[in-house]
């Protein structure tokens, strides 16, 4: 009876690691201040290397070098309570460039219900179908489409280390936008957390309680986007203030056995080497303006054609990309041409 308890716990715990959440990884990748930390981080981090069993995104005409060239990465959450962390829809997802030029990243949060088309399927649905249907690669692929960029790079962490990252850090501070109740995600049962307007201290539960409320925001996924952006800020603030200096080991040894990405130890050193003096004042907050429509009895968020044109231009010239003469689809960097 003990083997199999440890069996089942064994199997929940894997499970639970491969829930997957965003803002983490933020932070993992930007919130350097402290050398010593990242390269704790990531090499702690190396069994998590995750491939996409290719050198280049299909829209590059070469594969991109940190600290050399601008690059772009997908940051995911997925739903995965009905697989078991195979395939499932993602909660979220963002969209991260970052210029060694201006040192700044631009961060775009896409709606989970934007009404996309789903590459080999040929279908119009929500975007936060194509992960599963295809996995981490279809979801990019449906991304790189949708915004016409490629995706150099993706991320992802569960929900268990985004709490406990938190935690480590002694908390985040918030501005919350009104008063709201959310309920947890805990194996030993849920609890209503209150969260009420004004500044709140939140720890690891609660603030993961406030990024994923939704369907009480007036404003559906753009105002959890928002939010999600102000918890990414706070984390990247208290992370690279100099008393996490202190707790460089919990840290590193959280994130390890739960950053999956396909960026390599390698490229995250070089990674901080270019970007070691971030800030949270570094962040341009985009957002993609939609507008709400029932099809087929499904709730959809429609993307405003002037917005998304836009958002795609903003992002183009921050990867500082132009078309190919001689590959239409494909981009190459302006110093390519």
């Amino acid at each position: 009876m003990k083997q199999r308890a440890d069996i089942r716990k064994q199997k929940k715990k894997k499970r639970r690691r491969r829930i997957l959440y965003p803002m983490l990884v933020v932070f993992l990748l930007i919130a350097g201040g402290v050398g010593y930390m990242l390269f704790q981080t990531y090499t702690a981090a190396s069994e998590s290397y995750d491939d996409l069993d290719r050198e280049k995104s299909d829209l590059r005409d070469k594969a991109v070098s940190i600290g050399d060239d601008p690059i772009s990465i997908l940051i995911m959450g997925v739903e995965d309570y009905s697989t078991n962390g195979d395939n499932g829809r993602t909660d979220t997802m963002l969209v991260a460039t970052f210029n060694p030029g201006d040192k700044r990243l631009k961060l775009l949060s896409l709606p989970r219900d934007t009404l996309v088309e789903i590459p080999e399927r040929g279908t119009q649905e929500k975007i936060n179908h194509a992960h599963a249907y295809g996995g981490k690669e279809l979801a990019i692929k449906t991304v790189e489409q949708f915004l016409d960029i490629p995706i150099d790079y993706y991320a992802a962490v569960n929900f268990d280390a985004f709490t406990n990252i938190v935690n480590i850090l002694g908390g985040i501070e918030v501005d919350v936008p009104f008063d709201f109740e959310q309920r947890t995600i805990r194996e030993s049962g849920n609890e209503d957390l209150q969260f009420t307007e004004g500044p709140m201290e939140l720890n690891g539960e609660e603030a993961l309680a406030y990024a994923r409320m939704r369907k009480q925001d007036p404003r559906g996924d753009i105002g959890r986007n928002e939010r999600q952006q102000q918890v990414i800020k706070a984390i990247i603030d208290k992370a690279t203030s100099f008393g996490t200096i202190t707790k460089v080991n919990d840290l590193a040894e959280e994130a390890g056995s739960n950053v999956k990405t396909n960026m390599s130890v390698g490229e995250g050193l070089g990674f901080y080497q270019e970007y070691s003096d971030f800030s949270a004042s570094n962040i341009d907050k985009l957002t993609l303006e939609t507008y709400p429509q029932s099809i087929n009895g499904g709730s959809y968020q429609i993307p405003d054609e002037q917005s998304l044109t836009e958002v795609k231009q903003t992002l183009k010239e921050h990867l500082e990309l132009e078309t190919s003469n001689n590959q239409p689809g494909t981009y190459t960097t302006e110093e390519e041409q």
